[in-house]
């Protein structure tokens, strides 16, 4: 399986950046064709310009701008997402590749003001992620990140596409042993994919 794999954190030592080589290491294993999409490596721009926010609704000129990330997209079959929660939401980079990538006549089509999704070319889903807080403290916030993939991410990708959730909670409180337990756990996981 041909799987995009899009990193979002800055920092090339961090906890992250280990999650991201196991996923990468276990994909492999497992046999699949991996693109990784390092959006801070690649300098991908988050912002939304006023132009390309003009063409939005315009599958013709919308992806002009991003082409190449949106062929990226297309051509996967699988999309593994590893980023730090950072104040109960997504890096601002990877938030600006939603916005930026996941437009109409790509992730989603608008049928007489309906939105139908688009990406059935993605046939599994993951992410990866590590939180400062708590569960509890992520749930009581309302988990948007979580509510993002599971719901907003899985609806426009293929009908009962299989959906894997990884997620290293309390990495202010974590200790080598919880971080190790957790890196096999992905890379378990990813094996499997």
């Amino acid at each position: 399986m041909r799987v995009l794999v899009v990193y979002a954190h800055p920092v090339e030592t961090s906890y992250c950046s280990a999650l991201k080589d196991a996923t990468l290491a276990a994909l492999e294993k497992g046999g699949h064709e991996i693109d990784l999409l390092d959006l801070y490596a690649e300098g991908f721009d988050p912002c939304l310009s006023r132009k390309e926010r003009i063409a939005y609704h315009d599958p013709d000129a919308n992806r002009a701008p991003v082409e190449d990330y949106v062929e990226r997209l297309l051509t996967a079959e699988g999309l593994v997402l590893v980023y730090p929660v950072w104040n109960f939401g997504f890096p601002a980079i990877l938030k600006g590749y939603f916005d930026r990538v996941f437009l109409p006549g790509v992730s989603f089509e608008l049928v007489d003001g309906d939105v139908v999704p688009a990406l059935h070319n993605i046939r599994k889903l993951a992410a990866v992620t590590t939180y400062g807080a708590t569960p509890l403290r992520a749930f009581l916030a309302g988990n948007p990140p979580k509510k993002i993939v599971k719901r907003v991410l899985r609806a426009v990708i293929r009908p009962g596409a299989p959906l894997t959730y990884l997620a290293h909670y309390d990495m202010n409180n974590s200790t080598p042993g919880t971080r190790k337990r957790f890196l096999g756990r992905v890379h378990d996981r990813m094996r499997r994919y």
